[in-house]
């Protein structure tokens, strides 16, 4: 039997969207879990409120049997026969993008006051900016991510550091997680990438066979954690690859990925100037088997690969992050005044609260430690300062008043990093 994963902050995300008048839709990356989710995870606890079958209509539109329910019309018919006369329904669509305007059908059952809708859908043909006009405000994203490190652990058979070693490199996608061998993560992984996430894109945006796009791929995988920007990336296409794709081409693509959930963009934030600076930028990849794969396992740098976790870690938890940038002045070794910019990985905001957030893999030096606290130090205000390294070395506070937490620390015990 199929160990089930539990995912306590999507179904408390569900549960709190009960009764809102909105659809709920269930977005992000292919093979995330977003059936598991819904037709699981939710449908379980449901009935654990006592939910009875009769007001509970589920169905699968990529099941092969529930074909004829593709047709809007024939969709629309089968559920208003299905909804009782009487109490407040629960309708769950699994696949819904399957269905020929399906935005108009659902938009149709909001009328019924009585009726609580929660969809899944592709990231093929089901984006934020669709919900946003699709539903014309009433459709509520409810974005899913690969199993994050703690979930992953529900079902290792190993030790947390086996289970980090493993996760920085098959990533967390449900069905690579439940593979015992390395091999068939690893077919999976590069199946996955070319034959559906690749073809989603490209039959999205009537793409082609354009092999700028996966180079784009390839050199986004290779640079995590390193700023760039659309006119830096077609010097490199032109310099490297021998390709005029443009810089205006390059930032369509971008976007498309974006979309896509397999990346996403962190903004440069000029913390004492406190404004935003569009470009450069670093791109992540939301799933760090997919960019793995993608380069063929070549290329594991594992501060690389931390700061990646990390920031999926933050962006889980629902903590925007931006690229801190703090400005300074000093003087060469010729007494000439330069402006540096010293770099903090994550300006990290919640509401109110802020904390700053220092990704280092290793502090084997005093020098290498003051490197990572000088910018950290030089931002004169009270909001939580951080340093998160792969030591093993105990949660502490320094003589700065700056907090040291081990990398497992912060993936496994959430109260650790409190905003």
């Amino acid at each position: 039997m199929t160990p089930q994963i539990q995912r306590d902050d999507l179904l408390r995300k569900l549960v709190r969207a009960q009764g809102n008048g909105m659809v709920k839709i269930i977005t992000g990356i292919r093979r995330s879990g977003k059936s598991h989710l819904l037709f699981r995870l939710f449908a379980e606890h449901l009935r654990q409120e006592g939910v009875d079958e009769a007001h509970l209509i589920m169905l699968a539109l990529d099941d092969r049997r529930n074909k004829a329910y593709r047709d809007p019309d024939a969709l629309l018919d089968y559920l208003e026969a299905r909804i009782p006369a009487e109490g407040h329904t629960f309708v769950l669509l699994d696949e819904v993008q399957m269905v020929d305007e399906f935005a108009d059908v659902l938009n149709t059952l909001l009328h019924n006051e009585r009726l609580d809708i929660y969809v899944t859908g592709s990231n093929s043909r089901f984006l934020s900016r669709d919900i946003a006009t699709s539903f014309r405000g009433r459709g509520d994203a409810i974005h899913v991510s690969p199993l994050s490190f703690a979930e992953m652990m529900q079902v290792y058979p190993g030790t947390p550091e086996q289970g980090l070693s493993d996760y920085l490199t098959y990533g967390g996608l449900p069905q690579v997680v439940l593979f015992p061998e390395r091999e068939d993560k690893v077919k999976y992984l590069n199946a996955i990438f070319a034959n559906t996430y690749l073809t989603d894109i490209k039959e999205r945006y009537r793409i082609g066979a354009d092999d700028d796009l996966e180079e784009l791929v390839n050199i986004i995988a290779s640079g995590i954690g390193g700023l760039t920007n659309p006119t830096r990336l077609e010097n490199t296409f032109c310099s490297v690859k021998k390709s005029k794709i443009s810089a205006a081409t390059i930032k369509k693509y971008l976007t498309i990925l974006e979309e896509a959930f397999l990346i996403e963009k962190a903004t440069r934030y000029d913390i004492r100037g406190n404004r935003y600076i569009d470009t450069p930028a670093k791109y992540y990849f939301s799933d760090l088997g997919l960019r793995n794969a993608r380069l063929n396992f070549r290329q594991f740098e594992e501060p690389h690969l931390m700061e990646n976790l990390i920031y999926n870690e933050l962006r889980r938890r629902g903590i925007a992050v931006d690229v801190g940038v703090y400005p300074i002045h000093t003087r060469n070794e010729r007494g000439v005044s330069e402006r540096k910019q010293l770099e903090i990985d994550f300006v990290c905001n919640l509401g109110s609260s802020r904390a700053y957030i220092q990704s280092a893999y290793r502090l084997p030096t005093p020098e290498k430690r003051e490197q990572e606290r000088r910018s950290l130090l030089c931002v004169n205000d009270a909001f939580a300062k951080i340093i998160i390294t792969a030591d093993t070395t105990p949660r502490h506070y320094d003589e700065h008043g700056i907090l040291h937490l081990p990398l497992l620390d912060f993936l496994l015990n959430p109260a650790t990093l409190t905003m």
